[in-house]
């Protein structure tokens, strides 16, 4: 099996521009960069699935090639092209919503997230922690045991 450099360039430079938009605070970019992942992995399937041949139906050839191409690698790929679709859809309806609450696009922190991570307290936290725990008479029966009474027994 052959690999060809071209399709392998074009797959990385589809993922890492979809990794840098995806990175983004606005929810377009946000989704172009998924919609870019997205055709860099189904790139990434084609090139895997082997050399094209024969279709995938018995009795039929074309241009005299010996081998039949692999159906799986169609299939997977008109799979995550509708997965995809959805995911595009789902974050169009996100942005939109987004656009209505608040008129901007962009997506800030939340104001709770950002409150609770500038929180730091040393004594709050050293009070929660028991620097010593109490040694527990293991010989006494206890509410955990599940027969109290079933030691003559045994």
């Amino acid at each position: 099996m052959t690999a060809y450099l071209v399709p392998l360039i074009l797959i990385g430079g589809l993922t890492s521009t979809g990794v840098y938009l995806l990175l983004e605070r606005t929810l377009t970019r946000m989704l172009l960069g998924l919609l870019l992942i997205g055709n860099a992995v189904n790139l990434l399937i084609l090139n895997v699935g082997g050399p094209s041949g024969n279709p995938p139906i018995y009795g039929r050839t074309s241009n005299g090639s010996t081998t039949d191409a692999d159906p799986l690698a169609q299939g997977m790929i008109l799979t995550a092209i509708v997965i995809s679709m959805g995911i595009a859809a789902f974050v169009l309806a996100l942005a939109y919503r987004s656009y209505q609450l608040t008129t901007v696009e962009e997506v800030s922190n939340d104001p709770e997230d950002t409150r609770v991570a500038e929180r730091v307290d040393e004594e709050d936290v050293d009070r929660d922690i028991p620097d010593v725990v109490p040694a527990r008479d293991t010989d006494a029966p206890d509410e955990l045991d599940a027969l109290p009474g079933a030691e003559g027994s045994r």
